[in-house]
């Protein structure tokens, strides 16, 4: 059996509140795994069970992340460690052990915009990711709970959320300086054997996922809750395109028992793929995305595009089904004026 490599030792704070994101020993050190073989892994993660709970952070880096790139390292967030998941060199077979507990509704995997990550797992690895808290998500559900509107693109980002200051308050500029890195190469997240920069910057975008969440869930009334399971569920599926209506797929989370009583007032949320025409994409879209973007603030629904990772001819409409069926027919609209 293959042992753990030895941990490579960096700061988490109990609270982080600006400091430093890597160690400077005046904390205790988080041990950071970088794992080649499943044998690595916690036994209560690759064998999830309901009388174990978990709730782990998780992230994926790749190069050019999507049903067609490739995934280089999955980074597991646990409160005593990182692990970070080598699909170079552990290859498909390492991360095919991880499938019962990325599909498990006993272990919550709490994440920041989850949508190319699941559609990396799925077409890469037949991975369908369940039960994920979005921390995307979860942000917009907070201000709209708190009376705060935003605009129909404004989604924060990872680095925003961080720098909140009710949720982490950490400064991330070192992410800034990966992404130059992968402008400059595409291949970055390939290269082995991993640099300390690789790893700081891997573990970093995972180990403050867990605080994060809990001071979330602290703020969302139960009704927040149950859209943020449902929505969760929708962006898991959103890019991974299913010829039999995701039938394979787990079932949307149920309304739990406690928000029964109201369950008139709660309105169900679905995923729309709509089938764009050849030569159609730019109705659509308009001139600097002003046609999709009118559309998004006359419907309360997430309209996302495939871009140039694709599909390249579908429209993922998520939201209100009253909602979605609007957006729906303006996008058809538009589909039929001349571009």
């Amino acid at each position: 059996m293959a042992s753990p490599s030895p941990p490579i030792h960096f700061s988490v704070p109990p609270d982080p509140g600006g400091g430093p994101l890597i160690n400077n020993g005046s904390e205790p050190p988080v041990p950071i795994y970088i794992v080649t073989d499943a044998s690595q892994l916690p036994n209560e993660f690759l064998h999830p069970s309901p009388d174990r709970q978990l709730v782990i952070g998780l992230d994926c880096e790749g190069v050019d992340l999507c049903r067609a790139g490739t995934l280089c390292i999955m980074q597991l967030a646990f409160p005593d460690a990182i692990y970070l998941v080598d699909a170079i060199e552990g290859g498909e077979t390492l991360i095919k052990a991880c499938k019962p507990a990325l599909e498990s509704v006993n272990i919550t995997k709490v994440i920041h915009d989850c949508k190319r990550d699941s559609e990396a797992l799925y077409f890469q690895f037949g991975i369908k990711l369940h039960n994920v808290v979005d921390t995307q998500i979860a942000y917009s559900l907070i201000e709209e709970q708190e009376g705060r509107t935003r605009a129909p693109d404004d989604y924060i980002s990872f680095v925003g959320l961080l720098a909140d200051p009710r949720y982490c308050g950490v400064s991330y500029l070192e992410k800034e300086e990966v992404r130059f890195l992968l402008r400059q190469d595409p291949n970055f997240w390939i290269y082995r054997p991993l640099s300390e920069q690789m790893v700081r910057a891997a573990a970093d975008d995972v180990r403050f996922l867990l605080s994060i969440y809990e001071k979330m869930v602290e703020k969302l009334n139960q009704k927040s809750l149950w859209y943020l399971s449902v929505r969760g569920a929708l962006y898991c599926r959103c890019f991974c395109i299913s010829d039999n209506n995701y039938a394979d797929w787990p079932s949307l989370p149920q309304i739990p028992a406690s928000l029964i009583a109201e369950s008139a007032a709660l309105e169900e949320e679905i995923l729309s793929v709509l089938d764009v025409p050849a030569g159609k994409m730019g109705c659509v879209i308009g001139r600097r995305g002003a046609s999709i973007l009118s559309i998004k603030e006359s419907c309360n629904a997430e309209i996302f595009i495939g871009g140039a990772k694709g599909p390249p001819d579908k429209v993922f409409i998520i939201g209100r089904v009253k909602q979605v069926r609007k957006a729906e027919a303006m996008l058809r609209g538009k589909m039929l004026e001349i571009y």
